[in-house]
């Protein structure tokens, strides 16, 4: 240990001697000044250090060096003499610059000691746990949760691969990927479930230099800061992963005043950093109380508190945490969650499920079957009709399938991503029809709803709408219709304001729409407009070479409904609805095998004739069962029980063909919906 002999006890000797005093590779020999109050001596004495007021008296005594702080160039030339070259002699010029390198650096080491002290009192009073690895995937940083969720100190795992200390980690994956993965539920060996935030930290540079992962536990999730660190130098790592979070994250001190923000928190607030950092709490409050303050106050965490800040008045839920470090409290953190950004996200949410709801265009040209050439041809002209947008008009006899045309149609289309809206005509009570086609305004006539109603063309415009059954509609509600494929536009009921649209109409009709004009039961200028692409669906009798091929995927489906195995026909029985006419088409086809099945045994495979009823009569009546009368009940109880009896043997009669049926019956197809609804019969299953 080198001996040191301080010669100039005022201000500037005190400075050093006290420099020196705290350094172990130096011991102080003597503090040497003439005037015996000076302030080196004093303090000298107060330690326990020799002193005197003449050099002289140690010239004699081994000094390794001699500070010379008197500023007297005749002192310092005579220490030079009377010590020998063994002696190192510091001039006071070169002390005082010692002086002044080693305060700064005292204060440098201070302030730095200050910023980490701040940043890891963040990093370890989170409840998430977070987990560094450098370029390397070796673990750099460990928090105090990470340590108690992993069940591992930091000892342990810093300087491991993040592999060894938790295998299920995929943070070697985001540094492959560079992409952020948010939520991801992850199970420890320990069996502890956690959400996991992984992100790759890149420099200003786009280098990559390491990943963070945030996780919490699943029974403790909270929506509180994810604290993220850099990993360049630990006080700029730190900070680097703080600014990165997507959350708003605001820190004050114990008084309550900010310290810290991130740019997500100026993003939301609209508050730069020098309107914050140094600033009380409340700064950037406009209405309600300070979270930071409750939690100052109450040491315990605040969540859920609404209120408005910043300038613009922004519209926020805050939660906030204290950061407390060996039972002090030291701070509090707050957490800052945009509500106009959620109300955001709930408005799409909520279109998105009303477009889904709307959006019953189910099938596509890959679903419709038939490789006759007459069913080729129609599909032709449908797949062309799709790329444009003209109105279309599907014409074929009930059961042939017009109504999975438009739904392709519409699939094929630019419209696809839209509303694609069905209308039965026929099923609509006439009342009723032209206020659900156009809507109405408030007012417009009784029990209309308050602030009126959207038709179905406002709710399909920019999609497609199907018009079925169209040789149904009366005259009144054809003149709207016309004004809708000429203008674009439609007045609803008791308004006067035209509203414009953009709709695809697909139309489709099983009638004679030339004899409706004949009759005056169409309007000519409408069936020009509609007929600008007609599209003719030819019956199943026209193509019964699609009959097995048409059967192979009814009873597939059949059989996922149903939950059956059949494995097809026999020779014989497709033979047999081969030889068969097929009034009521693909409809009839399709209960004609839904019938066989569900009368088949479970060990049976194949459909047999056997299996096959009466094609022609599709639900034979047994002997004088129509003079069969149940006498129970009023006589308008039991008229509707016979005429509900007859329609359902009619409509099985003709495969479901509801034209057919009403034909026979002697009724508009108009009033068969009507009955089927108000009798309560169920529709015969479709194809």
């Amino acid at each position: 240990m080198q001996t040191v002999m301080i010669v100039g006890a005022g201000r500037g000797g005190l400075a050093i001697l006290q420099i020196i005093q705290e350094s172990a590779a130096l011991t102080i020999e003597a503090v040497i000044d003439v005037n015996p109050e000076a302030p080196g001596l004093k303090w000298a004495r107060q330690k326990g250090l020799r002193t005197d007021g003449d050099w002289r008296s140690f010239k004699d005594k081994k000094i390794d060096m001699i500070i010379e702080v008197t500023g007297n160039n005749e002192v310092s030339t005579n220490l030079r003499s009377a010590f020998g070259k063994e002696t190192v002699l510091i001039p006071g010029s070169v002390a005082f610059l010692l002086v002044k390198l080693f305060k700064d650096k005292e204060r440098l080491i201070k302030k730095i000691q200050n910023e980490t002290y701040k940043y890891n009192l963040i990093f370890n009073s989170t409840n998430d746990g977070m987990v560094v690895i450098d370029h390397d995937e070796n673990i750099i940083l460990l928090n105090k949760s990470a340590e108690n969720m992993i069940g591992k100190s930091k000892d342990e795992a810093v300087g491991k691969h993040i592999r060894q200390v938790i295998p299920s980690s995929l943070l070697p994956r985001v540094m492959r990927t560079r992409k952020v993965e948010t939520n991801q539920e992850v199970l420890l060996d320990n069996g502890l479930k956690i959400i996991s935030t992984r992100i790759p930290i890149i420099d200003e540079h786009g280098l990559l230099i390491g990943a963070v992962a945030v996780f919490k536990e699943i029974t403790e999730a909270v929506h509180l800061a994810e604290q993220i660190t850099d990993l360049k130098e630990f006080q700029t790592k730190l900070e680097a992963i703080f600014h990165s979070s997507n959350e708003a994250i605001s820190v004050v001190d114990e008084h309550g005043v900010g310290m810290m923000i991130n740019p997500a928190y100026s993003r939301i607030t609209g508050l730069k950093e020098e309107e914050v950092i140094g600033k009380p709490a409340t700064i950037d409050i406009v209405e309600g109380e300070s979270v930071h303050m409750k939690v100052l106050k109450t040491r315990r965490e605040v969540r859920g508190v609404p209120m408005r800040v910043g300038p613009y008045k922004k519209e926020v839920i805050v939660n906030g945490a204290p950061i407390i470090v060996d039972g002090k409290l030291k701070g509090s953190v707050g957490v800052i969650h945009d509500v106009s950004e959620i109300k955001n996200l709930n408005r799409e949410l909520h279109r998105a499920r009303q477009i889904i709801r709307k959006l019953e265009a189910k099938y596509s040209f890959e679903d419709i079957v038939g490789a006759s050439e007459v069913m080729q041809i129609a599909l032709e002209q449908a797949k062309l009709a799709a790329k444009t947008p003209a109105t279309i008009l599907l014409r074929g006899e009930s059961g042939t399938g017009k109504e999975l045309f438009a739904h392709a149609i519409h699939n094929a289309s630019d419209r696809k991503y839209n509303k694609f809206i069905r209308v039965n005509c026929a099923a609509l009570n006439e009342s009723l029809l032209e206020s659900e086609l156009f809507g109405y305004e408030e007012g417009a006539f009784t029990g209309a709803k308050r602030g009126g109603k959207r038709g179905l063309f406002e709710e399909a415009d920019n999609g497609s709408i199907f018009l079925d059954e169209i040789g149904e509609l009366t005259i009144s509600t054809q003149v709207k219709l016309l004004r809708v494929l000429q203008e674009n536009e439609i007045i609803r009921v008791g308004g006067t304001k035209p509203i414009s649209l953009n709709v695809r109409v697909i139309a489709a009709t099983n009638v004679n729409l030339e004899k409706g004009m004949v009759n005056g039961a169409f309007r000519e200028d409408l069936f020009y407009r509609l007929n600008q692409m007609p599209i003719h669906i030819p019956a199943l009798r026209m193509r019964k070479e699609d009959v097995e091929v048409l059967t192979s995927r009814l009873i597939e489906k059949i059989n996922q409904e149903y939950g059956r195995n059949i494995e097809g026909l026999t020779d014989q029985a497709l033979a047999r609805l081969k030889a068969y006419d097929w009034p009521g088409n693909v409809r009839e086809l399709d209960n004609i095998l839904r019938r066989a099945i569900i009368f088949m045994n479970y060990n049976e495979s194949l459909i047999d004739a056997d299996h096959l009823l009466d094609l022609h009569t599709a639900l034979p009546m047994k002997e004088n069962e129509e003079d069969v009368l149940i006498l129970k009940g009023s006589l308008a109880s039991m008229v509707e029980e016979y005429e509900k009896k007859i329609i359902t043997m009619v409509l099985n009669k003709h495969g479901g063909n509801k034209t057919l049926t009403a034909k026979e019956l002697g009724l508009s197809l108009r009033n068969l919906y009507y009955k089927l609804e108000k009798l309560k019969i169920a529709n015969i299953s479709m194809q």
